[in-house]
């Protein structure tokens, strides 16, 4: 699928938590669905600003009648800052969808029983996920991490079978580690996003349990779609680029 570059007009902008936004703007081209996995390069600029470098988001939810394509992404730096910035009605370039993403329609026809695991800001992608798996006929078992408050779960609650909740606090669900709750051996194949320390803790597990493990990896972008190298990282195959390798691996290539 080839990306697009193209200025999109802000539908909507939500704080969910502190450093949490919800995005939503007006997609155009209905030959590019997005996929769930897949990503956006986001630049919000003014002629009068100082230019800085598309900021990858991945994609959040879609709905294809509408074309609301929304993401939800964690505020870090002046590029993120000036998306927060944004107000409905005004614009921002973008640049997508880019990368493999996750095929759901094929996990859904080859697995039945699947575990979607997701930390913090890594559950981003996991609603679209979760939605394509549950209308490809699976209804996934989800398991989710966070420091301490858990924000925009109520959009699962339809699309998951079970819903699996533990915070490092203890606020809510189970005090722990969010790999504590999970039983690799009990599924067809197990689908994660989150911090590189628990995507290597489930694909521990799944190797030990001998279940399939395909993991979402971020990385500092430049370009998004493979020219630049930035984002190369290293597997069992030799180097590839998360962006358009990427950015779902198998976890056998990228985990020891």
């Amino acid at each position: 699928m080839n990306a697009i570059s193209c200025k999109l007009q802000v539908l909507a902008q939500e704080t969910l938590a502190p450093d949490i936004r919800r995005l939503v703007v007006q997609w155009q081209d209905p030959r590019h669905e997005p996929h769930a996995g897949q990503f956006y390069m986001l630049r919000a600029w003014a002629p009068e600003a100082t230019p800085i470098l598309s900021r990858p988001i991945s994609v959040h939810d879609f709905d294809n009648q509408s074309g609301a394509l929304t993401f939800l992404y964690q505020v870090k730096g002046e590029g993120t800052q000036k998306l927060a910035a944004l107000q409905p009605g005004q614009t921002l370039t973008v640049t997508g969808p880019c990368g493999n993403g996750f095929d759901a329609v094929a996990l859904a026809g080859q697995y039945k029983k699947i575990a979607v695991v997701g930390g913090g800001i890594g559950t981003a992608p996991l609603l679209l996920l979760c939605k394509q798996l549950c209308r490809a006929g699976v209804r996934p078992d989800l398991y989710v991490g966070f420091r301490d408050e858990p924000y925009g779960m109520e959009a699962f609650v339809p699309w998951c079978h079970t819903i699996h909740l533990a915070t490092d606090s203890g606020a809510h669900g189970h005090h722990g580690l969010v790999t504590d709750l999970l039983d690799a051996a009990n599924y067809d194949v197990v689908l994660t996003c989150g911090p590189m320390v628990m995507m290597r803790g489930v694909a521990k597990l799944c190797a030990a349990a001998g279940t399939p493990c395909l993991a979402s990896l971020e990385k500092k972008m430049a370009c998004g779609l493979g020219a630049c190298l930035g984002c190369t990282c290293h597997t069992k195959v030799g180097p590839r680029t998360v962006c358009k390798d990427g950015p779902v691996f198998q976890a056998e290539e990228v985990f020891d």
